[in-house]
């Protein structure tokens, strides 16, 4: 390449504007970020990691404000943690008053019962099973 990338990037930019959240454009094709046409391109699978890395991370950091006591659990309980927040969201997270009380309590089977005697796992079925498991036995999926 003979051009200046960053010059190249300031340029589209001004012209396609910066939209961080998917839109339809003037021909009605849903778009995101710099003209990303994501009915014809999508994204990459390098894009697809990059970005669920970055929502790990966020996720992650309002999980351990929302919970303290997760940064002291032991890693496998974190990801299980970071799994079901991840699917959820934290906030409806959060409303597991009864697992998060076992948790603290260090009473695994207790919170494994009260994850599981919810309206999520009903929903996700086997995920819920694998993860309310996974929160007794500390093992690695």
């Amino acid at each position: 390449m003979k051009f200046n990338m960053d010059k190249m990037i300031d340029e589209l930019v001004d012209h396609e504007g910066l939209e961080l959240f998917p839109y339809e454009d003037s021909l009605g094709i849903l778009t995101v970020g710099v003209g990303r046409n994501l009915e014809q391109r999508g994204i990459s699978e390098d894009e697809a990691f990059y970005l669920l890395s970055n929502d790990i991370d966020v996720i992650w950091e309002e999980l351990i404000k929302s919970h303290p006591i997760v940064e002291d659990l032991d890693d496998q309980r974190q990801m299980i943690l970071l799994n079901m927040a991840f699917n959820m969201g934290v906030p409806r997270l959060s409303k597991f008053k009864k697992m998060w009380a076992a948790i603290e309590n260090n009473n695994m089977e207790e919170a494994s019962k009260e994850a599981l005697d919810s309206r999520w796992a009903s929903q996700v079925g086997r995920r819920a099973e694998e993860l309310a498991e996974r929160l007794i036995t500390g093992l690695p999926h």
